[in-house]
């Protein structure tokens, strides 16, 4: 099972600001002071080896898309928020326009951020493509159809030349579709969420489990529990951590999103290997990503009682081979 994250942002894309752009640079060349940087083949190891990801990289600002590979030839896909764009155009690279492909998009909720990529999502424009998008909303195909109405754009539903279906799952029931087993579970947030589990029903068997814009109260065991078994023995948990945790318990208690702490609190307790924090707060550079990172990595090594848990964050571009 191969992951590949195409927008990794919450509530609204952002870019990196020319003055962010400055503040990398003048951070690279500051760190490369006294440093024999005399050929590109010593500059490239320098920024590859050297420098942190949040000088020499970046988290990206698309919001949510997450494609998975599960090794048949139709592809699986989570939320279709601005990073649709990108995953179209690099199917649109890797097939070429005259060779129809099946997407199946698994909608988490409705919320503008997560299908306001749909519109800019060229296949859907290609006569012969199939999508099927899967959700436990009822207003599933209305928010669709509504985002791209006048007067919001200019293409109206209705004029996509894709062959496109809306298809409602029963949260708590597995579904095989397309070599996955997957699960649908409700989750806590405003107008209602699902995260999804991917059980691979063929090779090696991977879990995936992709859980964003899921709000948790503590004093809920009950919802505790469930949460660790819809998480239990994943080889990757795709997690809401947007607040820390005293933001996600006092001032934005109740806006429906999650924290890194919980997070790695719920996959430790379901035997999780692999941590990722997804759904990055928008007001966060990378630098500040790259520090919560640090230390969500601290949390978990000094909070650990079994097998280590691995913390990674998304970051648009990112792929990860279960």
């Amino acid at each position: 099972m191969k992951i590949r994250f195409w927008g990794t942002r919450g509530s609204l894309p952002v870019s990196l600001s020319a003055s962010q752009v400055r503040d990398k640079l003048i951070a690279a060349f500051t760190a490369a002071i006294g440093r024999q940087l005399d050929s590109a083949e010593k500059i490239a190891a320098y920024v590859d080896n050297e420098l942190g990801f949040e000088i020499a990289g970046t988290y990206g600002g698309h919001s949510p898309c997450v494609q998975i590979e599960a090794g048949g030839a139709e592809h699986i896909v989570c939320d279709m928020g601005s990073g649709a764009r990108p995953f179209g155009q690099s199917m649109l690279a890797r097939f070429g326009p005259d060779m129809p492909q099946t997407y199946h998009v698994f909608m988490s909720h409705l919320h503008w951020d997560h299908i306001m990529g749909f519109p800019f999502f060229t296949p859907a424009y290609i006569p012969g493509n199939r999508i099927v998008i899967y959700g436990c909303h009822a207003e599933l195909e209305e928010a669709f159809r509504r985002q791209q109405a006048e007067p919001s754009f200019p293409v109206d539903f209705s004029q996509l030349n894709a062959t496109i279906e809306f298809v409602y799952l029963e949260p708590g029931r597995s579904y095989d579709i397309a070599g996955v087993r997957v699960t649908p579970k409700l989750q806590r947030h405003t107008g209602d969420s699902y995260g999804y589990r991917f059980e691979e029903l063929a090779g090696t068997g991977k879990i995936a489990v992709y859980s964003t814009d899921s709000e948790h109260a503590l004093d809920d065991n009950v919802e505790r529990e469930s949460f660790i078994e819809f998480f239990r023995a994943a080889d990757v948990v795709i997690f809401d951590a947007m607040y820390s945790l005293i933001d996600a318990f006092s001032i934005k208690a109740d806006w429906g999103h999650s924290s890194n702490i919980y997070g790695v609190e719920l996959c430790q307790m379901a035997g999780v290997k692999c941590f990722c924090m997804f759904h990055h707060e928008p007001a966060y550079d990378d630098a500040t990503i790259a520090s919560v990172l640090a230390e969500t990595r601290r949390f978990e090594e000094i909070t650990r009682t079994g097998e280590p848990l691995e913390v990674i964050a998304a970051y648009d571009g990112l792929e990860l081979v279960l």
